[in-house]
Parts: structure tokens; C-alpha cells; sequence
């Protein structure tokens, strides 16, 4: 039997009177990679005179992140694992209570399940202000996927990513209009990366070190290749890695295959990313593809030399042997190149780091985010910006 929901007349509907506007983040879930800590920086961080946040998890709530939710921010935990069946519907009514309890004008969706899951839902609820974020160029999109990003791209007032070239990505995979993509790019708080040491880059012992998950995408492997040819001729450089994935097991084997244990260290997740990267010297961010890395912009707070591949807005963030070295994406040797750079020309590395630092807080400030952000949700309201023109 097919379950519908009962549409909102639009005398139920919440429009804006008055600040502060009403704004529910829905998401997957919580965990320590980059959108997620956006997310919860930008929940501890707006202005609740303008801008009021609540929080929906469509599947489930770690208990180790519930500490970093404002005690200010009310959240509902759906426990949904599939998006049909008798569960997904009460769900739905859970949430469409949720959001005519606090009176939720704005509905912002993260990742697939949740903007399959909301996105609808908010347009049967009479909500007209839906937001999806999508912070990816779209490298893994099957044809199913690139089918429904279009149908709830349309459904949306508005698609928001923190990059140009995911901007055009998105334009140009969903056909959706200019106006209706916006950019917000990812800022970094500077107060948890203060620089109390510069790397050391003209000592045997150079620390090399990446922060990311553990999946194909990221190229660790790559990586672990080219530092067990440059570590033959460097007994003394090392390799560790801060990030957990699906790749574990098949990276603890190609270590062990190249003798690097004890050299290459897969970290896990850690919670205090600011303190690893201060640990080390070069920063390395071998991927295949991005959008706008929130690693890159933690890599220069730390004021650390960087190399990075050209994917997404790396080239953006980092001028080329200015505040970083820009390789091409998936080429071993020219990534090779860099490392050994980097060990041949310490001068470099130095200056780098600390042209990455000036340029983060010049550019890339949590600060200035978090204005764009309320500036965005207002206009909004101000412009009519709803799914509907």
C-alpha cells in the first residue's frame, strides 16, 4: 500500500517575521571527516540573533559527538536505514513535527540519503526555502544518482558547494541554472592552529604526513609507493597517517610489503588534528579528486609545507611554489618529484609554510564563513529565493 503524507496547508506555513531565522541542518550522521566538522563549526558559530540552527541525523547519533552539539541547538536522531518502508514514514512524521514545533523555515540536506530523504519531505511540509549541499565535483555520480541529483536539484531554492569548480560540476552534470548555485567557501579556525614550531626541513629525520579517510579517492597507496622509493635513499624520513577508511587492511599490506613499518604509521582517527599536524614538516594531500579540501586549509593554519594535487580548488588555495607545491593528479613520479623537493630545498618548504599560513588568514577565516553564511540565508528571504523562483 502506498503511504502518503498530508500536505501543509499554507496557513501552517512559517515565513520570516522576524530575526532570528530558523534554519535544520539534516545529515547522515556525525564523524570527524571535513563536512561534518564543517557543519557542527557552523552550528557553534552563527549568530543566534540572525540565524537559529536545529539539527536532524537521518540514521544515527555517536555518542562521542554529542558533546560538540550546542546545548542551544535542539536535534532529533531518526534512526532511519532505509528510505522506504513503515519506518521511513514515521520518521517523516517524527520530522515534520520536529520542524512545525520549532517552527523551521530553512531545511539544509548534506550527502544523498538525508537530501533524498528531506528534501521532499520539506516541499510536502510547505517549506519552499530547501537548501542541499553538495561539496564534491562528482567523480563516483552513477547515472541513477546524476537522474535524482536533477530532480532534487530542481526541487531546491538552492544548491550550495564551497568551490567554483564544483560549482560548474554541478551545472553542468544537472543543467541547473547559475543562479540557482551558490558558493560558500570552508574556513578554518585559525585559534586551534596556533604555530609554535615552523617545519625543520634541513634534518635527516623530516617528518612527512597526510590527513585523510582511508579510501581510494585519497591515493594513500600512491603515496606509500612513492615514499618507499624516496625513503631508500632518506633512512631517516617518515610517514604517518591521520584518517580511518576501507582501505586499512590493503595499505597495512603494501607497508608490510615494502618493509616501511615503523617508517609509514596509519594513525587512525584522531581527535586532535592540530597537534599531528604540528608533529610534522611537509603535508601531503596526494588526491584524485576534490572539490575544496578542508585538509588543505588545516594544512596551511598549521603553517606547514604543503604538496598537493591539482583537483577541485587546490590551485586556488595554493599558489604554485608559493604556498604549495601543485603536482598533477595520479602521476607517481611528479608527486616523487615534490617530495624529494622538498628534502633537496629546505629554504623552499620554509618559505612555503609560512606563505600558506598569511594566506589563510587573509582569505580562509572560520570568520568570514560564518558571515557569508548568514548573509545567505537572508537573502533568501530578501530575494524570494525559493524552489518556485
Amino acid at each position: 500500500m502506498r503511504m502518503m503524507l498530508p500536505k501543509l496547508t499554507p496557513s501552517n506555513v512559517v515565513s520570516r517575521t522576524s530575526a532570528p531565522i530558523t534554519v535544520c541542518f539534516v545529515i547522515d550522521e556525525l564523524n570527524q571527516a571535513g563536512t561534518e566538522t564543517q557543519l557542527l563549526a557552523l552550528i557553534r558559530g552563527l549568530d543566534r540573533s540572525r540565524i537559529r540552527p536545529v539539527l536532524c541525523l537521518l540514521k544515527r547519533m555517536d555518542e562521542t559527538f554529542r558533546a560538540m552539539i550546542p546545548d542551544d541547538c535542539p536535534m532529533i536522531v531518526l534512526g532511519v536505514n532505509r528510505l522506504m518502508g513503515r519506518q521511513a514514514f514515521s520518521a517523516a512524521l517524527d520530522l515534520r513535527r520536529f520542524w512545525k514545533t520549532h517552527r523551521v523555515q530553512i531545511v539544509q540536506t548534506y550527502f544523498l540519503d538525508s537530501t533524498y530523504f528531506a528534501v521532499p519531505l520539506a516541499r510536502l511540509s510547505g517549506i519552499r526555502r530547501v537548501v542541499r549541499v553538495r561539496n564534491n565535483v562528482g567523480y563516483w555520480m552513477t547515472r541513477k544518482h546524476r537522474w535524482l541529483g536533477r530532480l532534487v536539484g530542481k526541487a531546491c531554492a538552492r544548491t550550495l558547494t564551497n568551490s567554483s569548480e564544483g560549482r560548474e560540476a554541478i551545472i553542468q552534470s544537472e543543467h541547473l541554472a547559475e543562479r540557482n548555485v551558490s558558493v560558500i567557501t570552508n574556513g578554518v579556525d585559525l585559534d586551534r592552529f596556533p604555530v609554535r614550531r615552523w617545519p625543520e626541513l634541513n634534518q635527516p629525520a623530516v617528518k612527512f604526513g597526510m590527513v585523510g579517510n582511508l579510501r581510494p579517492v585519497k591515493n594513500v597507496d600512491g603515496l606509500i609507493r612513492v615514499m618507499a622509493r624516496v625513503m631508500k635513499d632518506h633512512p631517516k624520513i617518515t610517514l604517518e597517517v591521520a584518517g580511518e577508511g576501507d582501505q586499512r587492511a590493503s595499505l597495512e599490506r603494501l607497508i608490510a610489503e615494502n618493509n616501511l613499518q615503523g617508517r609509514v604509521i596509519l594513525r587512525g582517527s584522531l581527535r586532535d588534528i592540530p597537534a599531528f599536524l604540528e608533529s610534522l614538516d611537509v603535508t601531503v594531500l596526494p588526491s584524485h579528486s576534490e572539490s575544496l579540501s578542508n585538509a588543505v586549509l588545516e594544512y596551511m593554519a598549521a603553517g606547514r609545507a604543503i604538496i598537493a594535487t591539482n583537483v577541485g580548488a587546490n590551485a586556488t588555495l595554493l599558489r604554485n611554489e608559493v604556498d604549495g607545491l601543485i603536482i598533477p593528479a595520479g602521476v607517481e613520479p611528479a608527486l616523487e618529484s615534490a617530495v624529494r623537493r622538498m628534502l633537496q630545498e629546505p629554504n623552499l618548504g620554509r618559505a612555503i609554510s609560512r606563505s600558506a599560513r598569511r594566506r589563510v588568514e587573509e582569505n580562509y577565516s572560520r570568520e568570514r564563513m560564518l558571515e557569508e553564511f548568514h548573509r545567505f540565508y537572508e537573502s533568501l528571504f530578501d530575494g524570494g529565493g525559493t524552489a518556485d523562483g
